[in-house]
């Protein structure tokens, strides 16, 4: 009796749990990137943070979404890709600003210190992804530029998947493929951190928020059922920021000592 009594009270909790937990999928995965984003906006310096991160979610998230179209799965996770693309255009839409904006300045600096009536200052070369230039690559000058590379991986993968979508090993590739890219996502920054033998400029509420947040997916993914892919993805996303946090206090008690005459303002640029 009492049972039953309190039924009506359990069926709503559980709904309500359950659309915090979509919720959080869906909008957990770019929370992390607030922090980062705002610390580049209030430096105006981009250099700790890596934009490959962004290129390695992009590619995961677009692949994610084909796969949904070979084999469904929850809608939070749909949602959560497209919320996720969105999120690293922005991040790349400022990055790129920064960064041109601070060549600029260098440029303009190095030409007052030359004094020179001769010469006229000339804006950094620009960089752009039909140069096929692999030394540059998704280090371009205008954001057009990565917007038009994202678009056209995304006609490629779409084109190809349409015609082997009715492959069931096709799919499953493709799903393992989406989610061990997206595994990958923290080595770009574990790789930047390792070349520079610092985090300096690496928002440290970010990667925990990583952490937090892949903790939190993968036991989201085990628990409701998720395609395997999907798990083992999660799994070596928490491996790689742990990693990460690893470096932090590494870092932090071991700084390397600089050598001031190899010192140059090319020397900070993140990967």
């Amino acid at each position: 009796m009492e049972a039953e009594g309190l039924g009506w009270l359990l069926v709503p909790l559980h709904q309500l749990v359950s659309w915090g937990a979509s919720g959080a999928i869906v909008f957990g995965g770019v929370v992390p990137y607030i922090p980062q984003y705002r610390d580049i906006r209030r430096t105006q310096n981009a250099d700790g943070f890596s934009t490959h991160v962004c290129l390695v979610l992009l590619v995961a998230n677009i692949l994610r979404i084909l796969f949904w179209f070979g084999r469904h799965f929850e809608s939070p996770l749909l949602w959560q890709s497209i919320i996720m693309i969105l999120t690293m255009l922005l991040m790349l839409k400022l990055c790129t600003e920064v960064r041109v904006a601070n060549e600029l300045n260098i440029k303009r600096r190095s030409f007052a210190a030359a004094d020179s009536k001769d010469e006229e200052l000339k804006a950094p070369p620009k960089r752009s992804c039909l140069d096929f230039d692999l030394h540059h690559f998704w280090h371009w000058s205008s954001f057009t530029d990565y917007v038009q590379c994202v678009l056209a991986f995304t006609g490629v993968a779409g084109y190809i998947t349409y015609l082997s979508i009715d492959s069931a090993v096709f799919v499953e590739m493709l799903g393992f493929l989406a989610v061990l890219t997206e595994a990958m996502l923290g080595v770009p920054q574990l790789y930047r951190n390792y070349h520079h033998r610092s985090t300096e400029g690496m928002s440290l509420k970010m990667v925990l928020m990583w952490t937090s947040g892949d903790t939190f997916k993968t036991a989201y993914f085990l628990l409701n059922g998720a395609p395997l892919q999907f798990s083992v993805c999660g799994l070596l996303q928490v491996l790689v920021d742990l990693a990460i946090l690893g470096q932090a206090y590494v870092f932090a008690h071991h700084p390397q000592k600089l050598v001031p005459h190899t010192a140059h303002p090319a020397s900070a640029k993140a990967l």
